[in-house]
């Protein structure tokens, strides 16, 4: 299956508390979209990879996602270097998105950081025709997304666009919460976690509105890009 746009996350629940909004909103369009995770987001404090797998399943159901694969990197220890470059370029080719939304380019997580450099480097070795992967037996052709956008996690980065998210906000907060496992439940007996604390689920609603207010809407969502966006007209600029 073909997809308008593959996000690239290192961990499930990346996409949603990072940019959920603004998948809400292309599926809404009639975009095809999909999600890769990267790793199990086994060595997180709450959860377990078989949890995790199950709730990403939830919230791909919310999303309206065309499809959802875990690679099942290793949490924490997965490299930007050639096996797994090779493994996300046979997912890149399988999918032949025309944009990339990844990680963002550094972040508290080292796996973030990480995740946005492999998502870069992947997609554009998935254009270079002699580089031969293949998947279930057949050659895959080369494939090169038009554009790689990073979105913004848990370290504020100045964003080179904002989406606005305000008409799926509800949306984004229902996939961030099919992940009940990794945020404050007062009766849960897990252990805390950085964002398992009262304090994380208002800080991205913050963040958001802090976003949206800087295109006068209510919420909104961020971006850097790799290179300079272009258009053909003054009025696509809203």
């Amino acid at each position: 299956m073909k997809l308008d746009i593959l996000v690239i996350a290192a961990h499930p629940d990346d996409a949603e508390l990072a940019c959920s909004g603004t998948i809400a909103a292309q599926v809404a369009k009639g975009y095809k979209v999909g999600i890769v995770d990267l790793t199990q987001g086994e060595m997180g404090t709450r959860g377990t990879p078989e949890i995790r797998l199950q709730e990403s399943a939830e919230a791909a159901k919310i999303l309206g996602l065309c499809a959802r694969e875990n690679l099942a990197f290793k949490d924490i220890y997965f490299k930007d270097d050639e096996t797994h470059q090779h493994e996300l370029i046979k997912i890149i080719r399988k999918y032949q998105p025309e944009i990339v939304l990844a990680n963002a380019v550094t972040d508290r997580h080292p796996d973030h950081g990480k995740g946005g450099s492999l998502a870069t480097n992947a997609c554009f070795m998935s254009g270079l025709r002699k580089i031969e992967t293949h998947l279930d037996g057949v050659n895959q052709e080369a494939w090169r997304p038009k554009f790689v956008y990073h979105y913004i996690q848990n370290n504020y980065i100045e964003p080179d666009f904002i989406v606005d998210i305000s008409d799926y906000w509800d949306t984004k907060i229902a996939s961030i919460m099919a992940f009940k496992s990794q945020f404050f439940d007062p009766s849960s007996q897990e252990p805390a976690s950085f964002i398992s604390s009262p304090e994380f689920l208002p800080f991205i609603e913050s963040r958001a509105r802090e976003l949206g207010h800087r295109i006068m809407s209510k919420y909104g969502e961020g971006f850097t890009v790799e290179r300079f966006i272009g258009v053909h007209d003054l009025f696509d600029l809203k």
